[in-house]
């Protein structure tokens, strides 16, 4: 079989999965809406409003500390398991387990066909653990703020703080418009 045909074939078979999965489940995929919402707008306010006032070498260590606390924050909040994640990640503890990583690869098999990355989600009802549990990810898309810290080619004095504090950094080589990661978040039904 033919890879174009086989990508083609899985992301249908996902989407319609996804279709059956959610059928009934339409409030929770509006509250994970909210949510990946509540925390793009939270993270976006706080890292424009650090690169404000101290530049992309100053908000690098902010974001290593402070997005964290924002996620629980907004987990805390709204009781779902919040985060982000990526193909390309900066912090290892951000990593994608399988489900996200197909997703993600999904994505990406939407944007080359010329899907709009800002409408980009997918949720399903899977089973974790024998338990049955609701997932939903939402694409994030590089935006022109991204770049200073996320492009090919970075200032040497960021470059230099990223391989500081994070030495194992992937989130590296986007360009505008690209697929930076998604949120991805969880809650056990």
């Amino acid at each position: 079989m033919n890879k174009p045909y086989t990508s083609l074939l899985a992301a249908l078979v996902l989407a319609s999965a996804a279709t059956l999965a959610l059928a009934g489940n339409d409030a929770l995929l509006g509250e994970a809406r909210n949510t990946a919402k509540m925390l793009g707008g939270k993270l976006k306010a706080e890292v424009v409003k650090s690169m404000k006032a101290s530049g992309p070498v100053g908000t690098i260590p902010f974001c290593q500390r402070r997005v964290p606390e924002i996620t629980a924050e907004v987990a805390r909040a709204t009781g779902w398991q919040v985060g982000r994640t990526s193909l390309k990640y900066r912090n290892p503890a951000n990593a994608p387990d399988a489900w996200e990583q197909a997703v993600l690869k999904t994505f990406e098999e939407r944007k080359a066909k010329g899907e709009p990355v800002k409408g980009m989600e997918y949720a399903e009802v899977v089973e974790q653990d024998g338990k049955k549990v609701f997932r939903y990810m939402k694409a994030i898309p590089t935006g022109k703020p991204c770049l200073n810290c996320h492009a090919a080619k970075i200032k040497p004095k960021v470059e230099a703080t990223l391989e500081r504090l994070y030495p194992g950094d992937k989130a590296r080589g986007f360009k505008l418009g690209d697929i930076r990661g998604a949120f991805t978040l969880s809650k056990e039904l």
